[in-house]
């Protein structure tokens, strides 16, 4: 209980309370938005390599196809 003052005190033991529980609450808020933007930046980093390998996909197919083309030709594919 905080000292006696001109102040109700159960006023001032409120705002003494609230004030504590902000202060003891930073810390975790703090590392859940760390935790946040560590797993949304992994999971970028994940979705931009999933992109990047299919577009691999899509080039050797490409190649591959026209490979496969000059073979059955005999000639230059365009």
């Amino acid at each position: 209980m905080a000292f006696p003052t001109a102040v109700n005190d159960q006023v001032t033991d409120s705002v003494t309370q609230a004030n504590v529980e902000t202060l003891c609450s930073a810390p975790a808020m703090a590392m859940g938005s760390l935790f946040q933007t560590s797993a949304h930046s992994l999971s970028l980093a994940f979705e931009n390599a999933v992109t990047n390998q299919q577009q691999q996909n899509t080039i050797n197919d490409a190649s591959t196809t026209n490979c496969i083309a000059l073979l059955l030709d005999g000639k230059k594919s365009k």
